[in-house]
C-alpha cells in the first residue's frame, strides 16, 4: 500500500492550484493509487484525482464506496485535510473517527485533525453519487453526475494557529488603485495569542495586530494604496502576488499567498463595463467532461481547452452548471479570459426545488464557491438557477433569497441567471443582468429576427429594461464526422450553418452586451432524463468540438465571426 509523508521544512510545489500557496506551511498533496472498495465488496485500486468512471467495472455505477489511504506523519501537529471535489457526497474519517461531511461536487471542503501523532496514520472517505431525496442537485441531468474524489487532495501541517482565508478587493478611484484585504485567523490552541498579520502586495506592506481568542476565529480588514500598479484585463492580464505572514513574537508561524488582480466591473446604460470601458463577452459554455476521463480534467486537457477557445476568439467562459476546479479558473486568470461561474442547479422543477434539502445546499455552493473563488480577477459574474422555475410566485422567492445572499458575500461583481421561461419569467427584475437561452434555428424554427426582436421587446417590460441583456446559450447539435449536402439535422453543415445565422443576427444588434455558445464541447448526459431520447450517443452533442475535442465546421464559423463582434 502507497504511504504519503508530510515533513519537510518548506511547503511542496502544489498542483492544487498554477502557482505556490505557501512557504513556510508544510503541504502535500496526495494524488495517486488509492484503494477503493464498492459496497458490495469489490475492490480496485482507484486514481485521484480521478472518475469511478474510468474503470472499466465502473463506467455506468452509481452508488456508494469507500476510498482509504495511509499516510506518515513525521512530527506532531494539527493535521488539515483539503478536498478541491468529491462527488457528490463524502463522509471523511481519520484513524477511523469521523471528520468532516460535504455535499457537492463542485466545491472544496476541508477538515482539520487536532495533535496528531507522528506514524503511520488512515484517510478513509464514503463517497456517494446516488440520486435520492437527499440529493436535491445532482439529479439526472444533461450532464453526467460522476462518482469519485474528483479534484486534487492535499494534507497540511498547521501551527496551532494559522491563517484561515484571504480575500482581496481591488478599489479603482481618482487618485488610483486601492485594495481591501480581509482575512480570517484561527486558533486552534488554549490560549488566547497576541499576532502581527504582516501583508506585502506589490510595492506596499502593511502590518495588522492580531487578537485571537482561545479556540477562535478573528477577522482582519484593512486598506492599502497601490500605486504604480497595472490594471488586468482580457490582453493584459496583469496578476499579483499577495503574501500574508502570520507572525508570534518575532517568529513566523504560518503564510498564505493569494494571486489578484486590479480591475473594476460595473454596468451603465445597458452595458458591462470593465475598468469604466464597455465589454462585450464573446464566450462558449463549457462543462467539465473529456472522453474517457469524465470530470476530472488534468491541466493539460484544461490548457487545450484555453488554446482551442481563445483560438476561436473568445474572451469569456461560462462554468455552467457549477463551480469550476481553480486550476481553471487560475488559468482563465493568467490569460484575461472573463468569467461567469455559476451555483449548482440546471433545469429543476417547482417540485424538485421544494426538495427540503434544496435551498440548503444551494445556500451552502454558493457560499463555499464566493469565499473559494473570490479572489480570481478573471471572475466577472456570479450565476444562479440555470433554467429553473422562474415564472411562479414559489420561485421568485427561493431566486430572490440567493441574489441577496450573493449581495451579502460581495458587491462587487453583478449577478445574472439563464432563463428559458420565455415570455412568462416573473424574475428579471432581481438580477444585475438579464441572460436568457434561445435556440433560434434549432428549437426555435420561428423568423430568427422576428423572434429574437419580440425576446428583447418583453425583456425590456418585464423588468429588464435598462439592464445588459446576454444571450447565454444558443446553438445547435452535430455528430463530429457525419456531413450531408443536404444539411441535414445532426450534420456538422446544419450546426455551422444555425450558429452562423444566430452569431450574424447578434453581431448586428447594439442591445446586446454578449453571448455565449451552447457549447465548447461534447458532454455525456444521464440516461435517467426524459428527452434521453434527443441525445444520441448518450452525449449532448451541441459542441463546436467533440468530447476529444477534435474540432467541427462549426468552430470555424465561431473563429471567422467571433473577431468581429463587439
Amino acid at each position: 500500500m502507497q504511504i504519503e509523508k508530510i515533513s519537510g521544512k518548506r511547503g511542496s510545489r502544489s498542483m492544487i492550484r498554477l502557482f505556490e500557496q505557501h512557504r513556510v506551511r508544510e503541504q502535500r498533496e496526495l494524488d495517486g493509487m488509492w484503494n477503493y472498495v464498492r459496497e458490495d465488496g469489490r475492490q480496485y485500486t482507484i486514481p485521484v484525482p480521478g472518475c469511478l468512471e474510468q474503470h472499466p467495472d465502473l463506467i455506468t455505477y452509481r452508488g456508494k464506496g469507500t476510498y482509504y489511504k495511509k499516510v506518515f506523519v513525521r512530527r506532531k501537529g494539527n493535521i488539515r485535510l483539503e478536498f478541491k471535489g468529491v462527488s457528490h457526497t463524502a463522509d471523511v474519517y481519520f484513524d477511523g473517527k469521523f471528520l468532516v461531511h460535504h455535499y457537492n461536487a463542485f466545491t472544496g471542503f476541508d477538515g482539520i485533525v487536532a495533535d496528531v501523532e507522528p506514524g503511520e496514520h488512515e484517510i478513509r472517505v464514503c463517497v456517494d453519487n446516488s440520486f435520492s431525496e437527499a440529493s436535491a442537485l445532482h439529479v439526472p441531468n444533461d450532464y453526467y453526475t460522476y462518482g469519485g474524489i474528483t479534484r486534487p487532495v492535499s494534507m497540511e501541517l498547521l501551527a496551532d494557529v494559522y491563517i484561515r482565508k484571504v480575500h482581496f478587493t481591488p478599489i479603482r478611484a481618482a487618485e488610483g488603485w486601492r485594495g481591501r484585504i480581509e482575512a480570517e485567523i484561527e486558533n486552534l490552541s488554549r490560549k488566547d495569542l497576541a499576532l502581527e498579520l504582516k501583508m506585502t502586495l506589490a510595492d506596499t506592506q502593511v502590518t495588522e495586530a492580531v487578537q485571537v481568542g482561545a479556540e477562535s476565529i478573528s477577522r482582519v480588514s484593512c486598506e492599502a494604496a497601490c500605486e504604480n500598479v497595472e490594471e488586468w484585463n482580457p490582453r493584459t492580464p496583469r496578476l499579483y502576488f499577495l503574501n500574508a505572514e502570520l507572525w508570534e513574537k518575532e517568529q513566523i508561524v504560518d503564510d498564505y499567498i493569494e494571486r489578484v488582480g486590479f480591475r473594476e466591473i460595473g454596468m451603465n446604460g445597458g452595458r458591462l463595463l470593465l475598468n469604466g470601458k464597455p465589454v462585450f463577452l464573446k464566450g462558449f459554455n463549457r462543462h467539465e467532461d473529456y472522453g474517457t476521463l469524465g470530470c476530472a480534467i488534468p491541466l493539460p486537457v484544461m490548457a487545450q481547452d484555453m488554446d482551442l477557445m481563445q483560438e476561436a476568439g473568445a474572451n469569456a467562459v461560462r462554468t455552467c452548471h457549477y463551480p469550476n476546479d481553480e486550476r481553471f479558473l487560475d488559468l482563465c486568470d493568467e490569460r484575461g479570459m472573463l468569467v461567469w461561474e455559476e451555483n449548482h442547479a440546471r433545469g429543476l422543477s417547482l417540485k424538485q426545488m421544494q426538495n427540503p434539502n434544496f435551498e440548503k445546499q444551494c445556500e451552502d455552493c454558493i457560499a463555499e464557491m464566493i469565499a473559494q473563488h473570490y479572489n480570481h480577477p478573471s471572475i466577472v459574474i456570479w450565476g444562479i438557477l440555470n433554467e429553473c422555475v422562474s415564472e411562479v410566485p414559489e420561485g421568485r422567492k427561493m431566486y430572490q433569497k440567493q441574489y441577496e445572499q450573493i449581495k451579502s458575500l460581495d458587491t462587487s461583481r453583478p449577478t445574472t441567471s439563464a432563463t428559458c421561461r420565455h415570455f412568462t419569467d416573473i424574475c428579471l427584475d432581481l438580477p444585475d443582468i438579464v441572460s436568457f437561452n434561445l435556440y433560434l434555428g434549432w428549437y426555435v424554427n420561428e423568423p430568427m429576427k422576428e423572434r429574437f426582436d419580440q425576446q428583447l421587446d418583453w425583456i425590456a417590460q418585464a423588468g429588464g429594461a435598462g439592464k445588459p441583456v446576454i444571450v447565454s446559450e444558443f446553438g445547435a447539435a452535430a455528430m463530429y464526422g457525419y456531413r450531408d449536402r443536404g444539411r441535414c439535422k445532426w450534420s456538422e453543415e446544419r450546426q455551422a450553418d444555425v450558429i452562423r445565422e444566430n452569431l450574424e443576427l447578434f453581431r448586428e444588434d447594439g442591445r446586446l452586451t454578449g453571448v455565449f455558445v451552447w457549447q465548447f464541447a461534447d458532454c455525456r448526459i444521464t440516461e435517467e432524463i426524459e428527452y434521453f431520447g434527443s441525445r444520441p450517443r448518450s452525449h449532448n452533442n451541441k459542441g463546436v468540438v467533440d468530447e476529444y475535442r477534435r474540432p467541427k465546421e462549426a468552430f470555424d464559423v465561431v473563429k471567422e465571426i467571433f473577431p468581429t463582434m463587439g
